[in-house]
């Protein structure tokens, strides 16, 4: 059976062309390619923490109909990870979750990319609301119950931005 483990010459290259990406980005100063532009859309990745399985399903269901390509998480402490090791156009979380809950998740994203966007989905909207919660300026939130196309739409327009 083969080892889930990456091999050091991959972990390696995963740093490297991370690190890559970011540098591209400040040396376009923040920018890369225009979100209407056919070649983006195919590269805009979304990054999913989401810890209720059936929501987390649906989503990446509507998302990659859209388009989109999604890596999908069940806590914020996995999401994290990942984000460390690769970027992406959009972290879209879920607030109230397991080991990291989704506005610490959003505060360390934003650190580690600064361009990265960031759209909240939950049931506690005043919580993201909340100054004291310290959750990025710019984050969207979409509030639970929401229609599939509406995320899908408030993803487009978010990502246009």
């Amino acid at each position: 059976m083969a080892s889930a483990a990456k091999s050091p010459s991959k972990r390696y290259f995963t740093k490297s062309f991370t690190k890559f990406v970011y540098a591209e980005r400040r040396e376009l100063g923040g920018r890369g390619m225009e979100a209407n532009d056919p070649r983006a859309r195919s590269v805009q990745r979304i990054l999913l923490a989401e810890d209720d399985e059936d929501m987390r399903r649906f989503l990446v269901k509507a998302l990659e109909k859209a388009g989109y390509d999604v890596v999908s998480f069940g806590n914020g402490l996995e999401a994290y990870e990942r984000l460390k090791e690769e970027p992406f156009t959009l972290l879209l979380t879920d607030i109230v979750m397991p080991e990291m809950d989704g506005i610490e998740l959003a505060r360390k994203a934003s650190e580690l990319d600064p361009d990265l966007k960031i759209m909240f989905i939950t049931g506690f909207a005043a919580v993201a609301l909340n100054p004291d919660s310290h959750a990025p300026k710019d984050a969207k939130i979409l509030s639970k119950p929401f229609h599939l196309r509406d995320l899908v739409d408030q993803v487009e327009r978010l990502i246009a931005a």
